[in-house]
């Protein structure tokens, strides 16, 4: 009856590599059946031995099955046939984005021309850098030139300069 436990240990081993296999090859659920016939197997054996043996292949099955599948599915971006399948997480550049708090509180008092009117909001223009401004009062026209106030966030409040 002894080799009949090492069987058992064997369709275990069997089931394991078959889950492994079921994440790296499409079977369409056939190696999934035959991952649950291979423990099905082991558990009936394991049960004929004794009940101890048997609970012990139940809790081993439940430990078994996540930890396979979750180490298979950490292996396999990194592997030839992974990564051929996934896809990599998209990489971002923010040079053209939204200017940091930072380089726009250096524009605090800088002039600069509105490129679209602000209503509130708009785009001004600043020695070639164009931000996104929130007029102080109101509506301004295109053209106008504008004085950086205040910055928050990056958010820059803007006033209309008075034409001398």
């Amino acid at each position: 009856m002894d080799w009949w436990i090492g069987f058992a240990i064997l369709l275990y081993f069997l089931a394991g590599v078959l889950i492994i296999a079921e994440v790296f090859l499409p079977s369409g659920g056939l190696l999934s059946v035959c991952v649950a016939a291979c423990l099905t197997g082991g558990l009936i054996i394991f049960f004929q031995h004794s009940i101890a043996a048997g609970i012990a292949g139940v809790v081993i099955a439940f430990v078994m099955i996540p930890s396979v599948l979750v180490g298979a599915f950490k292996v396999l971006p990194k592997t030839r046939f992974g990564k051929s399948t996934t896809l990599e997480p998209p990489k971002r550049d923010l040079g053209d984005g939204i200017p940091d708090t930072e380089r726009l509180k250096g524009l605090v008092g800088a002039i600069g021309i509105v490129l679209t009117p602000l209503r509130p909001v708009g785009t001004c223009d600043f020695n070639g850098q164009r931000v996104e401004c929130v007029a102080e009062s109101g509506y301004v026209e295109k053209g106008k030139k504008v004085q950086v106030i205040k910055v928050e966030s990056t958010q820059l409040t803007v006033r209309v300069v008075k034409e001398q």
